[in-house]
């Protein structure tokens, strides 16, 4: 379900006959109370990390409303943020160190170069592409990298690779290395080459004595294993292995960089991994990093370029952020005091998964459809009346301004934001795909409130789904297809009909993609949402299909789930010889990894005082 249920629901109410005109409509308004009318009355007992508010209407309605924190981001400090970096010099010189580093890229590369050897040439190739992709600098070498890549892949074979070329003995960091940026590139690499690397025992075989060397390789190994397809044993065994043996070694290495990045590394993995924010931790890493790249004025420049294209990028963020916050100050959403005010950190969420210049649209848009999301969420979950709920749900069907004449005061405005907003980024979609897109997104929005409605019958009528019946209708009401379709629709990506299918519904991807983050979500809100007497999540949809099981077999079971089918989402994001490329996906798996990442610790949805507030912070707040 939604993070909070609805509150004792009135009768429903027929919307077959037409909305405008309709007597009984005027009949059923007269009874619905504005917001104005409302006043708080009493405060039950405080949940995990909220408590429920019963608020009392002056002709005897009740609604609840979740106590949810407050706007964390006052509009007054957003508009008040300033930094030098947008300024002209600083993109000269960005410009500049991209042809400078360009010249080292392609110097390493040379083949029979002076600082490439047959011993090391294919490690160094892989270490460069690594780096470079993990400071967040690589859409700017495209073909160098692509260059490398090719080059390594030439001498891959069923055994995996050496640090070079003509290196006699396979070697598993090159191998673990070369088996994780390949596959994310869309080479098609098998995990076998992995089992080179055991030992007679069938265990992965390290050195006793834990170097830093040694420590790197499984690392890496660690790195790779998580880029694993369905039915691949061995990624489960190196993922084991490979924890196991890293926790050990944080327990005797001493804090350093290199220490912060195998705690970073276990922390985030790769499906909670947000690129900015690892390139602000990596960037730190890097500037220490001796063992493939000495301190040099080489890695300096790559280092400054880094540092400056951070700082450069966060001049725009801010740009962007005053944009959206006077948004969301202008319009009627400050003006509501019962939904969550999480606009701030939707665009730190977007901002995190793509930092291209040209993407403001999408960056912004995605901040948008969703706190728009988020407020239906608290609408259909918690304040809204069934009746009330019935219309607004009419209303975004017949899609025309003047549908909101018929709903309460607080429904008009946000109908009419959610009118304006859909249509002004399909306005967007339109620059860039060429043609209208607006029924698209209309689709996927009567899909997603369908689904509301769905849930409000079931909570009003007392009705426990099947696990079944509840999955199917929750991984649409999580929001994440119409959340994602707008947005990368301005990407400037094509997408015609035939590509969308592969990733909108009803594409295996979209039905992955919500059906994670449903089961996601449901393990971190279930015991607030119980201790508010909310039973319908998949927990409890387990149980009852499964009576003689106790809530830690389900959680067990929904962990389990969710691993297997993140598994096969990365396998519809890079299956080799797919006719989608992968840059035409990567952006809606990205959207799954940024939600995932609110996940990580508890519901960030709810609760981002602690580590999402720190998040926007580190990289959108505060420059390098």
């Amino acid at each position: 379900m939604a993070l909070l249920s609805i509150a004792p629901l009135v009768s429903t109410w027929c919307v077959d006959k037409p909305l405008v005109g309709s007597s009984e409509a005027k009949a059923l308004l007269r009874k619905i109370p504005t917001l104005e009318m409302c006043r708080l009355t009493k405060s039950v007992t405080p949940s995990i990390s909220m408590c429920l508010t019963t608020t009392v209407s002056d002709d005897g309605v009740q609604r609840r409303i979740a106590n949810h924190h407050s706007n964390l981001w006052d509009d007054n400090f957003i508009q008040s943020l300033s930094t030098p970096y947008g300024a002209t010099a600083y993109h000269e010189r960005a410009q500049k160190l991209i042809g400078e580093v360009k010249v080292i890229i392609n110097s390493i590369l040379v083949e029979d170069g002076e600082l490439i050897t047959a011993p090391n040439d294919l490690l160094q190739r892989l270490s460069i592409v690594d780096s470079i992709e993990r400071l967040g600098i690589d859409r700017h070498f495209k073909n160098e990298i692509k260059s490398a890549l090719d080059y390594v892949y030439s001498y891959w074979n069923e055994k995996g690779i050496g640090c070079g070329r003509d290196s006699v003995v396979n070697d598993l960091n090159t191998t673990a290395l070369g088996l994780r940026t390949l596959r994310l590139h869309g080479y098609p690499v098998s995990s076998d080459v992995l089992e080179q690397f055991k030992d007679q025992n069938g265990q992965f075989a390290c050195s006793a004595i834990q170097t830093e060397g040694e420590i790197k390789k499984v690392l890496n190994l660690f790195r790779a294993s998580l880029i694993a397809f369905p039915g691949e044993k061995v990624m489960e065994e190196a993922e084991i292995f490979s924890t196991i043996y890293l926790k050990e070694a944080l327990l005797k290495i001493p804090v350093c960089s290199f220490s912060r990045e195998i705690a970073y590394v276990l922390e985030y993995g790769w499906h909670m991994n947000l690129p900015r924010l690892e390139a602000r931790n990596y960037i730190d890493v890097f500037g220490q990093d001796a063992i493939y790249l000495k301190p040099n004025m080489r890695t300096q420049k790559i280092l400054e370029l880094a540092k400056l294209e951070f700082n450069i990028f966060h001049s725009l963020q801010q740009k962007e952020l005053k944009h959206l916050s006077r948004w969301w100050k202008d319009s009627v959403f400050s003006q509501l005091t019962f939904p969550r005010h999480r606009h701030v950190e939707y665009y730190t969420l977007a901002s995190c998964i793509d930092i291209g210049p040209q993407h403001s649209s999408f960056r912004l848009g995605f901040a948008k459809i969703f706190h728009l999301a988020t407020v239906l969420d608290d609408i259909y979950d918690t304040f809204g009346m069934m009746d009330e709920l019935e219309l607004f749900t009419a209303a975004v069907k017949r899609w025309h301004p003047s549908a909101a004449e018929w709903l309460p005061e607080y429904m008009k405005g946000v109908y009419m934001m959610l009118y304006e907003t859909v249509n002004e980024m399909a306005r967007e979609a339109e620059k860039s795909q060429g043609r209208d897109t607006l029924n698209y997104a209309r689709q996927a929005l009567e899909a997603y409130i369908d689904s509301y409605m769905k849930e409000a019958k079931w909570i009003s009528s007392g009705f426990l789904p099947t696990f079944e019946e509840y999955l199917d209708n929750g991984k649409v009401s999580f929001g994440y297809r119409i959340g994602t379709l707008q947005p990368i629709l301005t990407l400037g990506i094509p997408f015609p009909h035939h590509i969308l299918q592969e990733i909108d519904f009803p594409s295996r991807l979209n039905d992955l993609a919500g059906s994670i983050l449903r089961l996601k979500g449901d393990i971190h809100s279930y015991q607030a949402e119980r201790s508010r007497g909310e039973e319908s999540s998949g927990i409890s949809c387990y149980m009852k299909d499964n009576p003689e099981s106790t809530e830690e077999d389900a959680v067990t079971y929904i962990n389990a789930m969710v691993n297997r089918l993140l598994k096969e989402l990365n396998w519809e994001l890079l299956k080799p010889h797919s006719n989608v490329p992968i840059t035409s996906k990567k952006h809606a798996f990205d959207i799954l990894r940024a939600f995932y990442h609110l996940y990580k610790d508890r519901d960030g949805f709810s609760v981002t005082r602690n580590e999402i507030r720190n998040l926007v912070k580190t990289t959108v707040i505060e420059p390098l």
